[in-house]
């Protein structure tokens, strides 16, 4: 018998929901059921209560789909009885944005398209190497975030099968290699404007306002598409960016980023134009140019960039001039305090400090010397 004070204490903690528990570590919740026997548990991936009875919700909806389908028949759930579970919980489930949908329906083409008879196979007959050798194939005729993605939906369907050691498990996601940034400097991304804005195209000049759009506010494609007159306050000199579903914020989030004097002259150029709109019409005449883009760089022979890299010319302009990098995240709509934004443009912030290192001497009299204070007078 152990001695008062010294038994171990667990660290999983029980919460009023059934099923439902707490691993104080680190405050993530998980899922904890009995399957054929078998305790299990599963990440819910959230440490915040109402968000993780939401999720397992939909994980107990899943668990009943697979007892449904291994009760009938012979009992063998196949790859393609739990790509109807999964397509079914893609369809019901309400904080995935339908372009994330798809982006995961387009993961199950290429994944049986690269793995044929892969949806007749039973789940349990899937070895490991056989994983491994899809995953060898795959990684090396797609992209890393495809493979990464398709991986993950792999994964999640033998999950699907109640399989402990998944063998999708063995299969490393391949390292995202930062994107090395090529963007155009100040007299090159006002000749682009210009040139997009003479192309002689019939949405020539709406084009050349989406460009300046998103680069003077950092907005996604997606974005810039919602954004309506009603959603810019000159009084307070901010846009509102709204988390609709289908061109609101990637996060659901509404937030508001702060005019810069560029985009207060360009809105206000576009309004004297366009007075008789009323509020919710779109700012944006144009939802994508990146054929006018593509054009213009041609012409300028600068380096070709695309919308998204609008939104790292927004940042890079921002840091450069000497805005933080928290700031600089909340209007990018970043939830992380700033590690991603540091992550991709930490290396200008450590420029920008470098700059200013060398405005600081002690030893350069030549400088302007700050007034000095005066002598205390003798008592």
């Amino acid at each position: 018998m152990k001695e008062s004070g010294t038994e171990k204490k667990s660290p999983w903690q029980k919460t009023k929901v059934a099923n439902l528990v707490r691993y104080l570590p680190s405050g993530v919740y998980f899922a904890r059921i009995q399957v054929w026997g078998k305790l299990i548990r599963k990440t819910l991936k959230t440490k915040v209560f109402s968000v993780a009875q939401l999720k397992l919700g939909d994980f107990a909806k899943a668990r009943r789909a697979v007892a449904e389908t291994q009760s009938s028949g012979n009992g063998k759930m196949l790859i393609g009885d739990a790509l109807a579970i999964y397509k079914k919980e893609l369809d019901h489930n309400t904080r995935l944005k339908p372009g994330a949908k798809l982006y995961r329906q387009k993961t199950i083409e290429a994944l049986l398209k690269s793995w044929p008879g892969l949806s007749n196979r039973e789940i349990k007959a899937i070895s490991q190497a056989e994983c491994l050798e899809w995953a060898k194939a795959f990684h090396s005729k797609y992209s890393v975030s495809v493979f990464n993605n398709t991986v993950g939906t792999l994964r999640h369907l033998l999950a699907i099968g109640v399989r402990y050691n998944n063998p999708a498990s063995a299969i490393k996601k391949a390292k995202v290699k930062a994107k090395y940034l090529v963007l155009p400097e100040q007299g090159a991304f006002l000749k682009l404007v210009e040139q997009i804005e003479n192309g002689g195209g019939r949405f020539s000049h709406d084009c050349s306002d989406l460009v300046r759009f998103l680069a003077f506010g950092g907005f996604r494609k997606s974005e810039a598409a919602g954004i309506t007159w009603g959603d810019c306050d000159f009084a307070k000199g901010e846009i509102m960016v709204r988390g609709d579903d289908l061109t609101g914020t990637k996060n659901w989030e509404t937030r508001r980023v702060p005019m810069i004097p560029d985009m207060v002259n360009l809105l206000n150029q576009m309004r004297a134009n366009r007075a008789q709109e009323p509020a919710d019409k779109s700012v944006m005449k144009v939802r994508e140019c990146q054929k006018a883009i593509d054009s213009a760089c041609k012409k300028l022979v600068i380096p070709r960039f695309t919308h998204h890299d609008l939104r790292h010319l927004f940042a890079t302009r921002c840091i450069e001039s000497g805005v933080d990098i928290p700031t600089v995240a909340r209007s990018l709509g970043h939830k992380d305090g700033g590690a991603l934004a540091m992550k991709v443009y930490g290396h200008l912030r450590n420029l920008h400090s470098a700059n200013m290192a060398k405005l600081v001497s002690f030893t350069n009299t030549s400088a302007e010397s700050p007034t000095p204070a005066p002598e205390a007078k003798a008592a």
